[in-house]
């Protein structure tokens, strides 16, 4: 059997969709796994051992040229020449339910129409499965994918995973340390670089400041420069940041993509929420935790005015972290 998923972005929803892939090599070992993503977005799925091939795209160009559509569409028809028995679409999207029409020869699975926020995509789907938008998203990813194979599994399942991000990177570290992730895609998922600095000096660990861009190494470097125990990351790629966060011995961050590694590297880890719900974009376990504001969060209309993650008092990230290293 031949199958393709689509998940073209973010690192986070990528991660949340990939856990399903050792349940299907372990229901149907001989199944063929393909993956169409986002080329900025590859790296996260490179060296993963269930996957037999990776497959980009970038429709982000077409934003920039719209000509570029001929040339994203001609890659997607090549695709299609290897013959899906299923094409899941785990993205839920217009533009992952088109990519998966055009790539599809025989069945599309993908989210009903009461699943997922833009609901024109599932007059693509062939099967369609429902559970609510507001579900944890990984819950959703494991149905999507999971139910158009007909496997089955349970909660502890999914909390006994293996880790399932992979680097090519083999260089063991030479110190512990925890890892810090101060970026996030909006301001308010964001919390204080002062704050950062105060958990540093308050943890008293070899920190490394992991960032992506400018303004983000712009605060890795004030963190480092106003506490000792705070050192800022080299310049890295996807592939060096899941060695990184493979080799720490603690993440703390918000809630984004370097974050959830942690989760799927069975990495103890505190994700720091805000504005975004915790019990969506998370699954809480014993080494796995999460500090929220005091805001009520409505997962299908997020407030972009809600800044109340930079409300959360220092003291209740290093108790929820004195709190995992005693269940460790």
């Amino acid at each position: 059997m031949k199958i393709c998923i689509v998940k073209l972005s973010a690192m986070g929803d990528i991660i949340h969709a990939m856990v399903a892939l050792q349940f299907i090599k372990k229901a149907l070992p001989k199944t063929q796994i393909d993956w169409i993503v986002e080329d900025g977005f590859k790296d996260v799925l490179q060296n993963n051992p269930d996957i037999n091939n990776i497959l980009p795209i970038n429709l982000k160009a077409i934003k920039k040229k719209k000509s570029a559509i001929f040339s994203q569409y001609k890659i997607l028809k090549e695709y299609s020449k290897n013959n899906y028995d299923l094409v899941i679409d785990a993205q839920g999207l217009l533009k992952s339910a088109i990519v998966s029409k055009i790539v599809a020869r025989k069945d599309i699975a993908g989210f009903d129409k009461n699943s997922i926020r833009e609901s024109i995509a599932s007059l693509f789907y062939d099967d369609k499965i429902s559970i609510p938008y507001e579900a944890n998203a990984i819950d959703r990813n494991m149905a999507v994918i999971c139910k158009a194979l007909y496997i089955e599994y349970t909660k502890e399942d999914i909390l006994n995973k293996k880790p399932f991000l992979h680097s090519s990177l083999h260089v063991e570290q030479q110190m512990e340390y925890i890892v810090f992730v101060v970026g996030a895609s909006r301001e308010n998922k964001i919390y204080p670089k002062e704050k950062f600095v105060e958990l540093a000096n308050k943890l008293q660990k070899h920190i490394l400041i992991v960032w992506g861009n400018e303004e983000e190494k712009e605060t890795a470097e004030f963190i480092a420069q106003n506490s000792k125990y705070a050192f800022v990351a080299p310049k890295g790629d996807l592939d060096k940041l899941k060695h990184t966060i493979q080799n720490s011995k603690f993440v703390i961050g918000g809630d984004t993509g370097p974050t959830h590694m942690a989760w799927a590297l069975n990495i103890p880890s505190i994700t720091i929420f805000g504005n975004t719900p915790e019990y969506r974009n998370t699954y809480i376990t014993p080494i796995n935790q999460v500090v929220k504001s005091d805001s009520q969060v409505n997962a299908l209309k997020l407030d972009h005015s809600d800044f109340s993650i930079r409300d959360i008092e220092v003291d209740t990230i290093l108790e929820t972290y004195n709190e995992v290293l005693d269940k460790m």
